[in-house]
């Protein structure tokens, strides 16, 4: 199943909507968008491979859609795209297994 049919499409009119209903965040947003992908120590490809990561960590398909077509843009390649994507899949792993000591400090206290 497409993640289409699971969530609604962004589309420009819905875009529209939400800048309506809240114009000064919708503006305050875009600005911080725009400085944080702007090229600063990192250049803008390395900032877009970030991007993809942390939106496969944080499992946003509209994240995903847009920042991925970013990085191409940028000069990532798919084998970049995709070794930041197993980066993003290793760390969200090792926080479950490093969050196992929390379980073992329980554990110990029922020992």
């Amino acid at each position: 199943m497409s993640d289409h049919n699971l969530y609604a499409p962004a589309t420009g009119a819905s875009n529209q909507k939400k800048a309506e209903l809240a114009p000064k965040q919708i503006e305050a947003w875009r600005n911080f968008s725009k400085s944080v992908f702007t090229e600063g120590v990192l250049d803008e490809k390395t900032k877009q491979l970030i991007a993809v990561a942390v939106a496969h960590v944080t499992q946003c398909p509209y994240c995903i859609r847009s920042h991925v077509p970013q990085a191409l843009k940028k000069g990532a390649s798919k084998q970049e795209i995709m070794e930041a994507i197993w980066v993003a899949a290793e760390m969200r792993a090792g926080g479950a297994y490093a969050h196992a000591a929390i379980a073992l400090d329980e554990m110990e206290k029922y020992s």
